[in-house]
């Protein structure tokens, strides 16, 4: 496992804009985080916002210029939406032309035609691993609460069996797997490749939504065991148009930039020359912005031709997908410029002090850190951005895959303990009809499992990779 050492401390480090120690920078910490927590919590501010009024008190905690405090937000934020902003507005294209085209119910349906019984929960937890992997949370619930809601009326199934799985699948792809916001800020945060950190992310999934949803939704159908709530169940896309795209060719389309992100990983390792035709080309075509635009481009004739659209309504259709991510790119943005601030004033360096004294393993630190701020803020975002601000120096002495496996250990401590902060709470207890207690039950217990198990197999894996 990867541990601190003094040869952590680079010496091409940014020069703080302030010379506090470590007693007024953590004091400084503090009132950033407890300013960001307190506006978003209690005086309900949008979390964009409340970044950026945190990263201003951080910096006055901390003692520095206000003119370099702004220039190390602006800097931050523009550095993280240039290098992310295209990636989540292209994943909400793809995501929008899924659910439009009736693409997400085709896959739906097609595996719930061939699942039944003891098989259900795990169809539940395939189909929301596939839907998850190009949309956004929130999305993916409103696609598949739906079908949900269906399945365990219909087949007369404890809503819980069948509810867990499906938003263990979401949860576990938004916290882990790229091009979700989160991962994506992380690896560019702390220099992760991409290839390697979507292969680890797959890895690590697996076991996790396999825990966390079909075999804990047994425990959590007996805890809460209450019946799908008919008023909440909505018209599907699908259902206003007269054909949709196949199966196949739909699971092509989504699958797409995952499979040349992968394929650019591996030719990086079997080729390992950068001068090579073959490595140059998956160079190119590999990267996440080609990935998901081949994606998009070739949604529009697998997912929106087949589903009856005109090329006069394909522009409208992204227009319409871009507007909802604008509140997404601002809260990512600002993270960034927090995550800078946090860097410039010197606190990077302290963390690494502090964590090479205390002797603490890399990996747990970020995921206690996620966890922190996970608990203080209820954004998974917020989390995963400030905390990858954080330990982003920790990742200057490590290999290629125990940087990734940091960004993965930030990812699961993200994820930890949903509560009433959280607007997925929320979302989450209104569609299923439930009380803040069996949502607290059901709900938030996944989510601790989600976080502990994650977290659990990334610091396995660093044991042997």
């Amino acid at each position: 496992m990867t541990r601190l050492s003094v040869e952590m401390l680079a010496a091409d480090a940014p020069e703080p804009i302030t010379s506090a120690g470590h007693a007024q920078l953590g004091i400084a910490v503090l009132a950033g985080i407890a300013v960001i927590v307190l506006l978003i919590t209690v005086f309900r501010l949008h979390a964009f916002l409340a970044l950026t009024l945190g990263s201003l008190a951080l910096g006055a905690c901390a003692g520095a210029p206000l003119d370099k405090v702004l220039t190390s937000f602006s800097t931050g934020l523009g550095a993280t939406v240039a290098g992310v902003g295209v990636l989540i507005a292209l994943g909400a294209i793809l995501g929008k032309m899924l659910a439009d085209s009736g693409g997400a119910d085709q896959i739906v349906d097609t595996i719930l035609a061939k699942a039944g019984g003891r098989s259900m929960p795990w169809a539940m937890v395939l189909i929301a691993s596939v839907i998850g992997l190009p949309l956004f949370f929130e999305v993916g619930i409103v696609l598949l609460i739906p079908v949900v809601l269906m399945v365990a009326k219909r087949g007369n199934y404890s809503l819980m069996r069948i509810g867990i799985p499906a938003l263990a699948g979401l949860s576990v792809m938004h916290g882990l797997v790229p091009p979700h916001p989160g991962p994506l800020v992380a690896i560019d945060a702390v220099k992760a490749d991409l290839g390697v950190t979507l292969a680890l992310g797959v890895l690590v999934a697996v076991p996790t939504v396999i825990i966390a949803g079909p075999l804990f939704s047994r425990y959590a159908a007996r805890w809460v065991d209450v019946p799908a709530p008919e008023r909440m169940i909505p018209q599907r896309a699908s259902e206003e148009l007269d054909r949709r795209p196949g199966f196949g060719a739909t699971l092509f389309t989504v699958l797409l930039p995952v499979i040349l992100m992968l394929a650019k990983a591996l030719v990086d390792i079997v080729v390992d020359d950068p001068e090579t035709l073959v490595q140059r080309v998956f160079d190119v075509v590999g990267a996440p912005m080609i990935a998901l635009l081949a994606a998009v481009l070739v949604g529009i004739v697998t997912l929106l031709r087949p589903a009856g659209y005109t090329k006069e309504r394909v522009s409208p259709l992204v227009e319409k997908s871009l507007g909802p991510i604008a509140g997404i790119l601002l809260i990512v943005g600002a993270g960034g410029g927090f995550k800078q601030t946090l860097i410039d004033s010197g606190v990077g360096q302290m963390v690494l002090d502090i964590s090479r004294d205390w002797s603490i393993p890399a990996l747990l630190l970020a995921w206690l850190i996620a966890v922190a701020i996970r608990l203080a803020t209820g954004s998974a975002t917020v989390a995963t951005v400030s905390a990858a601000g954080l330990v982003a120096p920790l990742a200057a002495d490590m290999s290629t895959t125990h940087a990734a496996l940091l960004v993965l250990a930030i990812g699961a401590g993200s994820l930890f303990l949903s509560h009433v902060n959280d607007a997925g709470f929320w979302l989450v207890k209104e569609y299923f009809g439930l009380s803040v207690g069996q949502n607290l039950k059901t709900w938030s217990v996944m989510e601790c499992v989600i976080s502990v198990v994650a977290g659990g197999v990334v610091l396995l894996l660093s044991l042997v990779i």
